[in-house]
């Protein structure tokens, strides 16, 4: 999870004053599984950042040696409330859920998961992988649509050559100033609140502007690093976060280059409970929905949350904390 050069290159920032509407935020290591677990690098949420727009979660991990760490092993688990946005670097994992699907998630292209009113679902990572590097974003649905049919879609967006690197938009609309490319590159599939979802790699000492809506919240997670935004020098794996009311952004690279997942979206709005795997608006709605997923473990009840073929059985939920679940956002 370290990088572990002796001496890492510095990244020179300019000499712009810093901003204020600017946070950086370090990732903490958590566990993903058992003994042997996979560590993921956790930017959101955090104590001083929950949301942005209605990206809720985001897990950065590898490059990780399979052979090393067992790879991804989640088995059958529950969602309530949310999409999970799943996209790779590297590796292979295999996707099934209750809605039938039973797909591939692959470098450079999408997963979208919409859990709706409850869907279950399981991610492995494929026998021929050997190394995994990517990233697992959840975004809230607001409360019109949080009650949706569960579903699933895949799009694997063109990449778009830039003079100074390549761009992939997943989700929403981006422009940066490249006078090469017709903008703005856009993304076909649904969302239920205004996003923004892209990869970018930067070519050693390269400088992207990206094109910002005011109106959004974004975020810059850097994968390979550091890079600057704007004025201040990101480590690789922290999270720099924007307020809304910028227009522009300089994404400048240092001497080996740099990859970000570039984040954005309004100003959710909402304040929401997030517990476990489940997205509610109080602690009631949160303890009901861990209770019939528990009928699905313990009894192989039918729930909402559905039932696929899987090798083993599905994950228990964790105990309730002891105190009341608080509304956030």
């Amino acid at each position: 999870m370290s990088n572990l050069e002796v001496a890492p290159p510095e990244v020179e920032c300019g000499e712009d004053a810093t901003d204020a509407t600017l946070e950086i935020i370090a990732p903490r290591e958590v566990p993903l599984g058992g003994p042997r677990a996979m560590l993921v690098r956790r930017t959101l949420p955090t104590k001083t950042r929950t949301m942005i727009g209605a990206w809720c979660f985001a897990d950065h991990y590898g490059p990780d040696s399979v052979e090393q760490t067992g790879g991804m092993k989640v088995p059958p688990h529950p969602h309530t409330g949310l999409q999970t946005v799943s996209w790779l670097f590297t590796g292979e994992v295999e996707h099934r859920d209750s809605t039938g699907v039973h797909a591939m998630v692959r470098p450079g292209e999408l997963n979208l998961m919409t859990s709706g009113r409850g869907v279950s679902h399981s991610e492995v990572s494929t026998p021929q992988t050997r190394i995994l590097h990517g990233v697992q974003l959840w975004t809230a649905l607001p409360q019109e649509s949080r009650f949706v049919d569960p579903g699933f879609e895949h799009f694997a967006p063109e990449p778009v050559d830039l003079e100074a690197g390549r761009l992939s938009v997943f989700l929403g609309s981006l422009s940066v100033d490249d006078p090469t490319v017709d903008w703005p590159v856009t993304s076909p599939v649904k969302t239920y609140s205004p996003l923004l979802g892209a990869e970018l790699t930067l070519q050693p000492g390269a400088v992207v502007t990206l094109r910002l809506d005011p109106s959004f919240e974004h975020g810059v997670l850097v994968d390979g690093g550091p890079v600057c935004v704007g004025p201040e020098q990101v480590a690789a794996h922290d999270l720099a976060y924007l307020a809304p009311g910028q227009e522009s952004v300089d994404i400048h690279a240092g001497e080996h280059g740099g990859r970000v997942i570039i984040l954005g979206g309004t100003p959710f709005g909402e304040q929401i409970v997030m517990w476990w795997n489940f997205i509610g608006r109080d602690h009631d709605e949160i303890v009901a929905s861990r209770e019939l997923w528990q009928d699905r473990v313990e009894q192989d009840a039918d729930t909402p949350f559905g039932r696929f073929d899987y090798p083993g059985d599905p994950l228990p939920a964790p105990p309730m904390p002891g105190v009341r679940l608080r509304p956030r956002g």
